[in-house]
C-alpha cells in the first residue's frame, strides 16, 4: 500500500504563489504517473497536472486552466512531486489531491493511490 502525504496548502491572495508537495512512502521506480487533481465545493474532482514515465521517457501534462501558471516537477531521490502554483486566481480555490499510478507486476496494470488532500484558498 503506497501512502501519499500532501503539504503546502494555505490561504493566499490573488496573484500570489504556493508550492504543494506530495511525498510517497516508497521510491518512484514503480510509478507510472504522479500528479495533482483538485475539487472545489459542489464540483467534480478535476485533473490539474501530472508527470508520466514510460519506457525511460518523461512527459508533463497540464489542464488548460492552469497551463502557463502551474509547474509540476519531481524529485526521485525524495520520492516527492511538487506543484508550483503562480498567478493564483480565486477560481483555483479547491482541495488539492495528490495522485499516483503504481505498477503492480502481479496484476500487470497500475493501481491508483490518493493523498488525503490539502486546502488551497485564494482570496480576491
Amino acid at each position: 500500500q503506497v501512502q501519499l502525504v500532501e503539504s503546502g496548502g494555505g490561504l493566499v491572495q490573488a496573484g500570489g504563489s504556493l508550492r504543494l508537495s506530495c511525498a510517497a512512502s516508497e521510491n518512484t521506480f514503480r510509478m507510472t504517473t504522479m500528479g495533482w487533481f483538485r475539487q472545489a465545493p459542489g464540483k467534480e474532482r478535476e485533473f490539474v497536472a501530472s508527470i508520466r514515465w514510460n519506457s525511460g521517457n518523461t512527459a508533463f501534462d497540464y489542464a488548460d486552466a492552469v497551463e502557463g501558471r502551474f509547474n509540476v516537477s519531481g524529485d526521485s531521490a525524495k520520492n516527492t512531486v511538487y506543484l508550483q502554483m503562480n498567478s493564483l486566481k480565486p477560481e483555483d480555490t479547491a482541495v488539492y489531491y495528490c495522485n499516483a499510478g503504481v505498477w503492480d507486476y502481479s496484476l500487470g496494470r497500475a493501481n491508483d493511490y490518493w493523498g488525503q488532500g490539502t486546502q488551497v484558498t485564494v482570496s480576491s
